[in-house]
C-alpha cells in the first residue's frame, strides 16, 4: 500500500455540496489513498443517504485504506455551517483547506490535490480578495503564470485569459502572455498527458478570426506572429481558427487540445458536452491540481441529490497524472 499515491481532496464551501460529494469517494476503490480535508464532524453530518454505509475516521499517515471509509484530515470550522446558507465567518476556513493541501503537496506529503467548489463571494466578503482557485494556487506556489484547462466530453480546452471582464480581454492578450500560455500548455501536454508532439488548435479572438482585419486586428498583430514563432521552434499549432467552427468534430479530430482566447469562448462548449463529468486542471504549477467543473450548488446542498461524477473524474485524472509523474521519475533515475 505504501506505493500508492496519496491524493488530498479539499471539501470546499461548507454550505455547499462539496462535503456530501466527498462522502461518495468512500464507495469506490481507488488506485490511490484519498485524504479529505475538512471538518470531520461536518463531513459526518453530511453523509445523508450514505449514513450507515460510509464510516468517517481521522486520517493517520501510513494507515491502510479501508473499504467504505472516508479518511479525513480534520480542520475545524470557524463557525457552524448550515447547508445552503454560506457564512463569511467560514471564508478563512475554506482558504485554510487550500493552504493545507498546497503545503502538503509542496512537502511531498500529497502527490496531488483535488478541489471541491468554493464560493468566491463568501471568501471576498470575509475580507480576502479571491478571484478563483487557479489564481490562488499560482500565488501560493510562487508560480508567475499558470494556465486553466478543462478536460471532458472528449476535449481538452485551455484558456489564454481566465476570469476577466470581456472588455479587458483584448488588452490582456499580449504577445508575451500568449506565447507563455502556449509554452506551458505544450509542456504539460507532453509531461502530464503523454502527448509526444501535441497538436494544439488555437482560436481567434474576434468573429470569423477577424475576417482578415475587418472585424479586429488581434489575429494579425498578436496571435499569428506568436504562432509563427513557435511553429519555427517545432510546435504543431493550427490557427487562428474561427471559434464558431473550431468545435465541430472534423476540426477537433485534428488536434489534441484547444486554446480558447477567453473563458466563455471555449468553456460553454466543453461544459455542454461534459457537464457533471468535466475536470478543471491547472497547468504550469509545480504540483498536480484538478477540480470539479461546477459550483457549490447551494440550492441542493444537504439534499443528498448531488452527482459526484465530476469529482470522481477529477480524482481519476489526478491519480493518472500522479502515476505518470512517478513513472517518468523512475524512468529517469
Amino acid at each position: 500500500m505504501s506505493g500508492l499515491p496519496v491524493i488530498a481532496v479539499t471539501s470546499g464551501e461548507p454550505a455547499g455540496i462539496g462535503p456530501e460529494l466527498c462522502a461518495h469517494l468512500a464507495l469506490r476503490e481507488w488506485p490511490a489513498r484519498l485524504v479529505v480535508l475538512g471538518d470531520v464532524e461536518l463531513l459526518r453530518s453530511r453523509l445523508g443517504p450514505l449514513a450507515g454505509r460510509v464510516r468517517v475516521r481521522d486520517h493517520q499517515p501510513g494507515s491502510a485504506p479501508m473499504p467504505a471509509t472516508l479518511d479525513v484530515c480534520s480542520i475545524a470550522l470557524r463557525a457552524p455551517a448550515y447547508a445552503g446558507r454560506p457564512d463569511p465567518a467560514n471564508g478563512m476556513y475554506v482558504l485554510q483547506l487550500l493552504d493545507r493541501a498546497i503545503d502538503g503537496c509542496l512537502a511531498g506529503e500529497f502527490a496531488g490535490v483535488v478541489t471541491a467548489p468554493v464560493h468566491k463571494a463568501v471568501i471576498n466578503d470575509a475580507g480576502t480578495p479571491f478571484t478563483g482557485h487557479t489564481e490562488y494556487f499560482a500565488e501560493r506556489t510562487g508560480t508567475p503564470r499558470v494556465v486553466m484547462m478543462l478536460v471532458g466530453g472528449g476535449m481538452k480546452v485551455a484558456l489564454a485569459t481566465t476570469h476577466l471582464p470581456l472588455a479587458a480581454v483584448a488588452a490582456a492578450l499580449t504577445p508575451d502572455a500568449l506565447e507563455t500560455t502556449l509554452r506551458i500548455m505544450h509542456a504539460d501536454l507532453v509531461s502530464r498527458f503523454g502527448h509526444a508532439q501535441p497538436r494544439i488548435l488555437v482560436a481567434g479572438l474576434n468573429p470569423h478570426a477577424g475576417e482578415g482585419g475587418h472585424m479586429g486586428r488581434e489575429e494579425i498583430e498578436v496571435i499569428t506572429p506568436v504562432l509563427d514563432k513557435l511553429r519555427r521552434e517545432g510546435m504543431d499549432l493550427t490557427g487562428p481558427l474561427p471559434a464558431d467552427t473550431l468545435f465541430v468534430p472534423h476540426t477537433l479530430e485534428r488536434g489534441d487540445a484547444v486554446l480558447a482566447m477567453y473563458h466563455d469562448q471555449g468553456l460553454p462548449v466543453l461544459k455542454y458536452a461534459s457537464f457533471g463529468g468535466g475536470v478543471n486542471v491547472t497547468l504550469g504549477l509545480p504540483i498536480i491540481r484538478t477540480s470539479v467543473d461546477h459550483g457549490t450548488a447551494l440550492d441542493i446542498a444537504g439534499s443528498g441529490s448531488a452527482d459526484p461524477g465530476s469529482l470522481f473524474a477529477a480524482v481519476d485524472l489526478a491519480i493518472a497524472m500522479a502515476l505518470a509523474r512517478k513513472h517518468k521519475a523512475s524512468a529517469t533515475q
